[in-house]
């Protein structure tokens, strides 16, 4: 979804974009790109394509492509073969290393620092990890997501009504993956405390799905799992946003939230507080009845006002264009080596 905001942005600067993948829809497909079946860059231990890329093949697919983007790839290393590939091809070339998350970041995806090149620019989504890279040699620039300002309504009855909750009911809305560092618990906890409904939009992954079987067997409320036909309809659906995750990237709920007018209950993540910055107010997950009390509070409406309003000035998608036309006009300026 980010990849394809920066496609549009670039798009909107009058640059000609293609995409190349291991497999889904892209307009070139490079095999070794992809993941085994059920294995995710986000695993912890993902197997590997049977067939690794090669440098000729990733330089084919990328042509005469005058600047290529590469989302995360070169970050985990999760892909060991492929990430030796596409950085053989870029070598010398004008490039963009954007950086979702960082090995460190992530215990099972080793600490080694991602590759790069004189000809190659930097971007992180949080200055936590731009500050982390600075420290292992890495110059960086921090470009936060981005999101429409101006979100489109979300069917709250309906989607309400095909989930069965009644219309003097709850609902808690945990749009994430069902992973160990999502902390399914904690959300789940804060829906019973509330006595809500309990939604959890994402599937179950890094074999959390035995895990997940159990906490929904003993749940005190009902629980509801999958996506929404759209995403406006899960949050205009929700009365309170759930994101108790230990650790996030960048944690794409906690602006939708506040675009969608929805109260957010956060957890410790360290970029959150990053993030909170920005002048965000944000309720604790880790106290239900905090929670509890601000929900009834009739300072709420202007409290979730205000968050939208943070997240317009600072997350807006249509700053994106402006901010890649700068980071461009950096990389052409970048001495280029051909080796």
């Amino acid at each position: 979804m980010e990849a394809a905001k920066w496609a549009s942005a670039l798009t909107a600067l009058g640059h000609q974009v293609y995409t190349v993948a291991g497999e889904g829809e892209a307009d070139r497909l490079v095999a070794g790109l992809a993941w085994a079946a059920g294995a995710r860059p986000s695993g912890g231990c993902p197997s590997q394509p049977a067939e690794p890329p090669s440098r000729r093949e990733v330089e084919a697919a990328l042509g005469d492509a005058d600047v290529v983007v590469v989302e995360n790839l070169c970050s985990l290393r999760l892909n060991p073969a492929a990430t030796e590939a596409v950085a053989l091809a870029l070598r010398g070339r004008p490039a963009v290393l954007r950086h979702h998350d960082l090995p460190w970041q992530r215990p099972a995806a080793g600490r080694e620092v991602p590759p790069s090149d004189p000809a190659w620019a930097h971007v992180t989504i949080n200055e936590l990890s731009r500050r982390q890279l600075a420290a292992r040699g890495i110059a960086a620039t921090t470009i936060y997501n981005a999101f429409d300002p101006d979100p489109p309504a979300g069917d709250r009855e309906g989607t309400r009504a095909r989930l069965g909750v009644p219309p003097d009911g709850s609902l808690v809305l945990q749009p994430t993956r069902a992973i160990r560092r999502k902390a399914v618990p904690a959300g789940l906890a804060l829906a019973e405390s509330l006595g809500a409904h309990y939604w959890l939009t994402g599937p179950a992954e890094e074999g959390y799905g035995p895990e997940l079987e159990a906490l929904v067997a003993r749940a005190r409320v009902p629980v509801h799992r999958g996506p929404a036909a759209r995403v406006a309809d899960a949050y205009a659906a929700s009365d309170l946003v759930a994101l108790p995750s230990s650790w996030e990237g960048f944690g794409n709920p906690a602006i939708e939230s506040a675009l969608h007018l929805r109260p957010l209950a956060v957890g410790p993540y360290p970029v959150a507080a990053e993030l909170a910055g920005f002048g965000f107010h944000w309720l604790p997950a880790n106290r239900p009845a905090a929670v509890a009390s601000a929900l009834r509070a009739p300072g709420l409406a202007a409290l979730v006002g205000a968050n939208r309003a943070v997240a317009r000035r600072h997350f807006s998608l249509r700053d994106l264009p402006g901010r890649l036309a700068r980071l461009l006009d950096g990389l052409s300026r970048r001495p280029v080596t051909v080796q």
